[in-house]
């Protein structure tokens, strides 16, 4: 980390709750939605194939904003940006409930994607700022807490589909969001705070940055593969039963929420570069023997070590971006965010194909092959700290 640039006092402290509070609200509300997939799906009336693309709607506007919103960071600072785009992520949440049609589901979706994505780069902004101020990693803490919301969200979401409509329970908990969120948000530091406001908008990757860029697409397909494929492969491929196959689902998000909940404390002690590199190879290593021995407790155990793996590859490349030198932070931050959520939406149809055409354990194998990829990236990237 960088040296500490001011005291921390106390609009420091509450600018690290504001933004605390603006990632529990984003993996909150986003985790709300999730759980009512099945039942917009219903309503419109769509099949499996229409709902697949419907949203993409999601991934294509997060793609095309994430690049947009780093150039706003520049003119408007992370604070403004942040606490608009918080604003537009709660207005666009509840939209999808209300589509009629797969066009109309489409364009809501990408409207979700476009403030979800937004959102993410401008309140990691907002973080790396804060970070910078106290002198001492926070990043991951802050992506854990993000995933603290998602685990709260589902376990809502759940409990509102036993018997509320999605358009109802969208709407009320988008407005809890948006007078929450803009309440709290008031305390984010201010536009001056950020460190890049005369810089260019957009940015040459630099060799470093096209490094941080490589790494956070690795990380992200490999966890969006675990996240949609984990479950499938105890069930299809070890003959687990439909129960016992979320069971490695649970373990990978478990011990991804704890690794980034620990993850400051962690590299705080060892180092950014060592905690990466380290890190990814035990998630090798982990996927890697749990796929080998072909066992139902030992593929559990295997997407377990995965995502303590790769619990902390995003906030150390999120705050290394940011705190590049010579670099502006929001369209750094945009860059690698963007190439790392490209990987993450591509995982799963890849992993997907080359199942079809091999099979999923052998698929699978791709995922040991990034991060162990992702250790050796980690070794050439100057110091981090």
């Amino acid at each position: 980390m960088a040296a500490t640039q001011l005291p921390v006092t106390r609009p420091h402290r509450q600018a690290r709750l504001a933004v605390s509070l603006a990632f529990l609200a984003n993996g909150l509300g986003f985790a709300n939605w999730a759980a009512r997939i099945p039942a917009v799906k219903d309503d419109v009336g769509l099949s499996t194939g229409a709902l697949g693309v419907a949203l993409l709607g999601i991934a294509l506007g997060a793609v095309v904003a994430m690049p947009l919103a780093g150039a706003l960071l520049v003119r408007f600072g992370s604070r403004k940006l942040t606490r608009l785009t918080l604003a537009l992520f709660c207005v666009t949440l509840p939209l999808p409930a209300l589509a009629g049609s797969l066009p109309a589901l489409l364009g809501a979706l990408a409207l979700l994607g476009i403030a979800s994505g937004s959102l993410d780069v401008s309140m990691n902004a907002q973080a790396v700022v804060i970070e910078q101020r106290y002198g001492r990693p926070l990043l991951a803490g802050l992506h854990g807490l993000w995933s603290l919301g998602s685990l709260g969200g589902a376990l809502l979401g759940g409990l509102a589909a036993a018997g509320i409509v999605p358009r109802v329970h969208l709407l009320a908990v988008a407005a809890v969001l948006l007078a929450g969120g803009l309440y709290a948000t008031r305390r984010l530091l201010p536009g001056g705070a950020d460190r890049d406001q005369a810089t260019p908008r957009f940015v040459r990757p630099t060799r470093t940055l096209a490094l941080l860029g490589a790494i956070a697409f690795c990380g992200l397909l490999s966890e969006g593969a675990a996240y949609d494929w984990s479950s499938v492969y105890l069930r299809d491929s070890l003959g687990a039963s439909e129960g016992l196959a979320v069971s490695a689902y649970a373990a990978f998000t478990f011990t991804m929420t704890v690794g980034r909940l620990v993850g400051d404390r962690l590299r705080a002690r060892y180092g950014s570069r060592a905690l990466l590199g380290s890190a990814a190879l035990v998630a090798a290593a982990g996927l890697g023997g749990g796929l080998a021995l072909r066992h139902t407790v030992a593929a559990v155990i295997g997407f377990a070590v995965l995502g303590a793996g790769l619990s902390c590859i995003v906030p150390i490349v999120f705050g290394a971006a940011g705190s590049a030198g010579g670099l502006p932070s929001g369209p750094a931050i945009a860059v690698v965010s963007t190439v790392g959520y490209l990987g993450f939406i591509a995982g799963p149809p890849i992993i997907g194909g080359i199942g079809e055409i091999t099979s999923l354990p052998a698929a699978l194998t791709l995922v040991v092959a990034l991060t162990a990829l992702v250790g050796v990236m980690a070794r050439r990237l100057p110091p981090l700290d």
